[in-house]
């Protein structure tokens, strides 16, 4: 099909993007790779007379790295997340979990930006972000403030950004530790029917700091914090990890779709986290 009839705007700062969602309201729309939001026009899903296109915004691109803290600008690629070699040095899961997002050509336009912002479930940054306890940057009429990525979700597509704000940057601490970016789908470039990122940190046979969050298995990306609290203290063997990726799949809440029933989304959780743990732990 054919999108309705629009206004495209195509501003150059962050202000002019202000400027047009508070004069125009309901009627506006931010793009930026437009996977999301293209294909819902086309169907005529939404009711949109203007679009306003972040592409031409410079100051939201790129990849800051200034002591131990990694910002990125929300109109950066998964592709020029997956290359940047300064990155995967100082934060390797994104490269991890980047090259796992739907193939070579979504990657080329899709952005961190509309992949964390939009709170779809199925998208991949949403989690990770929740792992790496990320912070969004947010701007609008009011000015400037901050979300944390666990607070930003609050169901399927309802999130902590206002209507007339945007999403600018996201910044978190630089990992450290073993990781690891799990996911099962059923072919590429599909959505996962079940993936899991996870953080652990060993000090002296110890595991003193971890982190799990799940994909695609609730309304929202679900933080497992029952399974760090199981991780963290102990020496990570088999039954601490048992008991962790059980408070994983008790922690997740899929719906049964084409991708399989319930019971075999969190049978398929259960594989995924922990093998998410296992990974992780080998790289600690």
């Amino acid at each position: 099909m054919i999108a309705s009839a629009f206004e495209y705007h195509k501003p150059d700062t962050v202000d002019g993007v202000i400027s047009l969602l508070s004069k125009w309201g309901d009627d506006a729309r931010v793009v930026a790779g437009g996977h999301s939001l293209i294909p819902v026009m086309k169907q005529r899903m939404t009711d949109i007379s203007h679009l306003i296109d972040l592409g031409g915004i410079s100051e939201l691109k790129g990849v800051s790295i200034d002591g131990d803290t990694i910002t990125i600008g929300a109109m950066t690629t998964q592709h020029e997340l997956a290359t940047d070699e300064a990155l995967a040095e100082a934060a390797p899961l994104i490269r991890e979990a980047s090259l796992q997002i739907a193939d070579p050509q979504v990657r080329y336009m899709g952005t961190i930006g509309g992949n964390v912002a939009n709170g779809d479930p199925a998208n991949d940054m949403p989690g990770l972000m929740q792992t790496l306890d990320a912070t969004y940057h947010l701007t609008g009429p009011a000015g400037k403030r901050e979300v944390k990525a666990r607070d930003f979700y609050e169901a399927a597509y309802f999130t902590a950004r206002e209507d007339e704000e945007i999403l600018t940057a996201i910044s978190f601490a630089k990992p450290s530790g073993g990781f690891a970016y799990e996911k099962q789908k059923r072919k590429i470039g599909d959505y996962a029917t079940a993936a899991a990122g996870v953080m652990i940190t060993i000090v002296g046979g110890t595991c003193t700091a971890a982190s799990v969050a799940l994909t695609n298995l609730s309304d929202t990306p679900v933080y497992c914090g029952a399974a760090v609290d199981a991780l963290v203290g102990s020496s990570l063997d088999d039954t601490t990890i048992k008991v962790a990726v059980a408070a994983a799949v008790d922690a997740s809440d899929p719906v049964a779709d084409t991708r399989g029933p319930v019971d075999f989304k969190k049978y398929v959780a259960g594989v995924i986290v922990k093998k998410a743990i296992t990974s992780a732990l080998a790289r600690a």
